[in-house]
């Protein structure tokens, strides 16, 4: 698995973001910091030696819910570029939020984070961190902004609040609270701290400027009072910090460069700004500072990247989980069967932009096929049988037949295909009476049955339904695959097969997009509204017997149908369960 501070890979392709580091680096931006061997305050890092890092970033999830492909875009870019400039990507939980956090969503996320290929070692340390860490040192840079002056105590309700606040065309109005002596908010914040007052009566407040053009600046609140169980600190809190107060305090404590944010955090970036400058010129934190860089999430097609929708469509049980392999999570990619490889090659293949933009669900999938095509040996299955009885093969005779593991890999060899007078194949391949340009199986027609001989149909059986059961045919002894006379009889038709009696019959999910819109819940409409009612399809296959064998989260192209695994939950050993990972090619491109 490669490692974030591996050396540097092959050139990328640049972007703004790599344009901002290139530029620091030539200048000498954060060629005097320091690091102390952890995080830590301007006394941790004073008189360290140099920081080993050329640049350091972080990838900074909050532990209310499992990554999705958006997430795997942020997974790859900063923890591609620590490794790409000789840096390192520390793994952070913005754990701030305590009433919806939980210890099952850390573990998930740092699983799906070391699948994706990434670890947060660098020179032999551990850079796994938790913002729950620094609450004792957001308390204290909180003390000390209300003895500088630069925040206070408001004991406005969340009404007046809103109400004072102003609007995008008109300025607020400063609270009543806002300018008395840094004594009583000290004194006040405190007793916030030993629960002596309920819950949102008070707010610690930035004093920064209430007829700002930037709402964010209009004196933002950067601690209130919630009690609620931490699944970490447990009771010891009952005032937590705000989310935009404690990340920049983290990412300097860190000692990040390019704290590197989606768009919706532009707004917020003066704060940023304003915030670690009043820690730094008191002394609290050390220089340089972080800088904030904004990038355009990940919009997709035929998906949704919400975490409270995602969160719906579990809890009301539209999907089996969190890991459904419809679900745009890395834990339900990783169970479909698609691959890291192919995530990391869909991140470089859609870049980092800074304006907002769609990606077309089939960029991620052709992303799939291109790396499952490379790395999945090829195997038979018949999803729909009908049984194909040979009339002229011998009753109780058996032979083998040879396929290619992987046609462009002759390196990986062949494997033996047990032949019989009965097969499965392909209900699709035999037609009574066939249309125009029909190459398969019917009466009187000849096919050549893949790796095997060539058969030429004498009829069908049917049931009193009139559905066809069993196909008749004759085959010739002398056009096996492989042998001197196998291109002596020429035809059009190649179908799939497995011997009836040596077949492994399995179950087989076949799965599609979740959502048969491309923008589900548009316009205004309720997404679920939108669900595909054909994303999961649950049949019973006959499967070459090569794959009773297969273990979880093999996968493998199952030829004509497209690529599938082994799942890695459901199957057991000798009774694999397997999962359409993608198709063959793209079913969902409209003509024109």
């Amino acid at each position: 698995m490669p490692a974030s501070n591996t050396k540097p890979a092959a050139p990328h392709v640049t972007n703004f973001i790599r344009n901002i580091i290139d530029a620091d680096l030539a200048k000498g931006a954060y060629a005097t910091q320091t690091w102390g061997g952890r995080p830590g305050p301007a006394k941790v890092h004073a008189g360290a030696p140099p920081d080993p890092a050329k640049i350091r970033t972080r990838f900074p999830p909050e532990p209310n819910g499992y990554l999705h492909y958006g997430h795997a875009k942020s997974i790859c870019l900063n923890f591609g570029l620590a490794r790409d400039y000789g840096g390192v990507c520390h793994m952070r939980f913005d754990d701030t939020n305590p009433e919806k956090e939980e210890q099952e969503y850390v573990d998930s996320i740092l699983d799906a984070v070391r699948w994706l290929g990434f670890d947060w070692n660098f020179n032999g340390a551990d850079n796994l961190y938790y913002a729950s860490d620094y609450f004792d040192f957001m308390y204290e840079a909180a003390e000390y902004l209300i003895g500088a002056g630069h925040v206070y105590v408001d004991r406005q309700s969340a009404e007046e609040m809103r109400a004072n606040r102003g609007t995008l065309t008109e300025a607020g109005t400063n609270s009543p609270w806002r300018d008395r002596a840094a004594a009583e908010s000290l004194r006040d914040f405190r007793e916030m701290r030993d629960g002596r007052h309920a819950d949102g009566s008070m707010v610690l407040r930035a004093k920064i400027d209430m007829a700002s053009p930037n709402i964010n600046l209009r004196d933002p609140a950067i601690y209130r009072i919630k009690r609620a169980t931490h699944h970490r600190t447990g009771d010891k809190w009952c005032i937590y910090p705000m989310y935009t107060y404690a990340h920049p305090i983290e990412d300097a404590l860190e000692r990040v460069t390019h704290s590197i944010c989606t768009l919706e955090f532009e707004d917020q970036r003066p704060f940023y700004d304003w915030l670690l400058e009043r820690l730094a010129e008191g002394g609290v934190l050390a220089r340089p500072l972080p800088q904030q860089i904004e990038f355009a999430r990940l919009n997709l097609t035929y998906t949704l990247l919400s975490k409270r929708k995602l969160i719906e469509l579990v809890a009301d049980k539209y999907v089996d989980g969190w890991d459904d392999p419809r679900m745009p999570t890395l834990a339900g990619a990783r169970r479909r069967g698609f691959t890291p490889e192919g995530l990391r090659l869909f991140a470089d293949r859609i870049g980092v932009a800074k304006a907002d933009s769609w990606i077309d669900m089939s960029v991620l999938e052709d992303c799939m096929r291109e790396d499952l095509n490379g790395r999945a040996e090829r195997r038979i299955a018949v999803l729909d049988p009908v049984r194909l009885v040979i009339d002229n093969y011998p009753d109780g005779k058996q032979e083998e037949c040879f396929a290619p593991n992987h046609p462009q890999k002759p390196a990986l060899g062949k494997r033996a295909m047990p032949f019989s007078n009965e097969l499965w194949i392909e209900r699709e391949d035999f037609m009574e009476t066939p249309s125009t340009g029909y190459f398969r199986l019917y009466p009187g027609g000849k096919v050549r049955l893949r790796y095997g001989f060539v058969v030429e149909c004498t009829g069908c059986e049917k049931n009193s339904q009139g559905n066809v059961t069993i196909v008749h045919c004759q085959y010739d002894p002398a056009t096996k695959s492989g042998t001197p006379g196998a291109d002596k009889v020429k035809v059009k038709g190649n179908i799939h097969w497995v011997s009836a009696q040596h077949a492994y019959q399995s179950e087989v999910r076949l799965y599609d997009r979740l959502f048969k819109s491309p923008h589900p819940g548009a316009a205004a409409r309720d997404y679920r509204q939108d669900l595909n009612p054909d994303s999961r399809k649950v049949i019973t296959a006959q499967l070459e017997p090569a794959l009773k064998n297969a273990r979880p989260e093999e996968r493998f192209q199952f030829e004509r149908h497209g690529y599938f695994v082994a799942d890695r939950i459901a199957s057991k050993a000798g009774a694999p369960i397997f999962n359409r990972a993608i198709t063959l090619r793209d079913s969902w491109s409209k003509p024109g």
